[in-house]
């Protein structure tokens, strides 16, 4: 699992979220950690965010200089960013729950700003909330791959096939952006993984003088909390893992990236079904008479503005097809969304109109944050390099699942990415404390419920899946359902699971 709507990962690039100025500067004394490990004091101060931001009174913000390279402790600190909003029932207070936010690409500083208030309230005061802006985001250490504008806006930053599937395009822009970051990335490009955001959550622990976490990872996030969990099964006491995908550590974000071909079409049925409800006809926003009927409608526009591209309100950017697809990837997140994609459609049917385009489809996303998206996904996992079959992939996926038109499995700057992966990807296992919830919707457009299985199986008699009738990614205080909200609330502030898997209808 924002504010650019919901960055799962490079597959769910959709723009830059904003994240909170830290600024403290770094600090230099030195604290004994939980294990006695020598840790950075960290010196709180008011978060400064961004204008039109508003978070949680007393929410604060510091810097934490981490190894740039855990393997030389003693060499080269960078910083990150963290943040901390402390309980306000300290009578209640139990521990400490760290947000992991989704992406790679979103800010924990800007999360916890979102969604403090709401778990302060939810949580009743039993955790003090911190979240961290891992390496690449935000306030933390940042890289630049010098990737050109053209280049970073999301429908070209994602590999969509040419309009009839072709790859030579993407293909040459995924290997000019893979080339600009081997030439430009360095050290701290090459610091983005996965297994280092875990090592910093783990500092940042060892920092606040905790013995233990409790975590809840939405997203990307739940990897990144599954790992922790794995490599850390002592320091984490309670863990839920919130919209999860397949954790194959052969895979890792390529198998995400192919799963959302699924998970649209899954979601789908949710759009068509409201657009086709007569409820729409009062507010102009119903976009044929049968739910049945929005698909081929839809697939048919897509097709005519592959062909002929609108101008759209944007001077400079017109509605293409690829933009479409995009736009309705996005939307797919949240029922709330709805109305807005809805507009877009019909104001690109109607001849005489000019379509006005999300933000998503119009803003270039800045070099530092389109680096960080790529750099994560290709450091973690080796993907296959270029000759392996995309084309033929593409070409296979567009026939199965035509509302994503192969991007899921095309080629991208991962195919030519040096020295891949940074290190080997983690494997969760059902070896550990029995101590994780899962939650999912069953109609999850980045995540879907096939890869969550996945990740369930892995984990074994260690989790609990709860699955929530509602559609969406991001279940917990956000696209879900009072049911499985108040299971996993339920579980933080008691411990107590469902003894098994349950079903939370809407």
């Amino acid at each position: 699992m924002t504010n650019w709507p919901r960055k799962t990962l490079f597959l769910t690039l959709c723009a830059t979220a904003v994240a909170a100025t830290v600024t403290a500067a770094p600090p230099v004394a030195r604290a004994a950690g939980a294990e006695g490990e020598p840790v950075p004091w960290l010196v709180w101060q008011p978060c400064e965010l961004p204008a039109g931001t508003t978070g949680p009174a007393g929410q604060e913000c510091a810097t934490l200089p981490v190894p740039l390279d855990y393997s030389r402790p003693d060499g080269r600190t960078v910083p990150v960013a963290v943040t901390r909003l402390r309980s306000d029932r300290p009578e209640n207070r139990r521990g400490t729950l760290v947000v992991v936010p989704g992406g790679p690409g979103s800010s924990g500083v800007q999360r916890l700003a979102q969604k403090g208030a709401a778990l302060q309230e939810e949580l009743k005061g039993a955790y003090d909330l911190i979240s961290l802006d891992p390496r690449g985001v935000g306030s933390s250490v940042k890289a630049r791959c010098g990737i050109p504008a053209a280049d970073r806006r999301l429908v070209t930053l994602r590999s969509w096939p040419a309009p009839g599937g072709g790859t030579a395009e993407s293909t040459a822009r995924s290997r000019r952006t893979a080339e600009s970051c081997a030439s430009h990335g360095g050290a701290v490009l090459r610091s983005f993984t996965t297994r280092n955001e875990v090592r910093d959550i783990d500092r940042f622990r060892q920092a606040l003088g905790e013995r233990k976490l409790s975590v809840w990872g939405t997203s990307y996030g739940a990897y990144v909390g599954a790992v922790y969990g794995q490599t850390q099964p002592g320091r984490v006491d309670r863990m839920v893992l919130d919209s999860s995908g397949d954790p194959d550590p052969s895979r890792v974000a390529r198998g995400w990236l192919e799963n959302m071909a699924r998970g649209a079409a899954d979601r789908f049925t949710d759009f068509a079904a409201w657009s086709a409800d007569p409820a729409r006809e009062a507010e102009g926003l119903r976009l044929a008479p049968r739910a049945e009927d929005v698909e081929p409608m839809f697939l048919a526009l897509a097709e005519e503005l592959d062909r002929s591209p609108r101008d759209s309100g944007t001077p400079g950017v017109p509605l293409t097809g690829n933009g479409l697809r995009q736009a309705l990837q996005n939307a797919l997140y949240s029922d709330g969304a709805f109305p807005a994609m809805a507009r877009l459609v019909q104001e690109a049917r109607d001849p005489q109109g000019r379509p006005a385009l999300p933000p998503d489809l119009t803003q270039t996303i800045p070099d530092e944050d389109a680096s960080l998206m790529v750099a994560t996904i290709c450091n973690d996992v080796r993907w296959p390099g270029p000759g392996s079959g995309h084309a033929e992939r593409v070409a296979a996926d567009r026939v199965r699942y035509p509302l994503t038109a192969g991007m899921p499995v095309n080629i991208t700057p991962c195919a030519f990415w040096k020295d891949a992966p940074v290190e080997r990807p983690a494997r969760i296992t059902d070896e550990g404390p029995s101590n994780i919830l899962m939650l999912q919707s069953l109609r999850d457009p980045a995540t879907p419920y096939t890869g969550a299985l996945k990740m369930r199986a892995a984990l074994g008699d260690r989790a609990r899946m709860v699955t929530v009738g509602q559609g969406g990614h991001g279940m917990y205080l956000g696209n879900g359902n009072e049911c499985g909200d108040r299971t996993v609330t339920r579980f933080l502030t008691t411990g107590h699971r469902p003894a098994q898997d349950t079903h939370c209808a809407n």
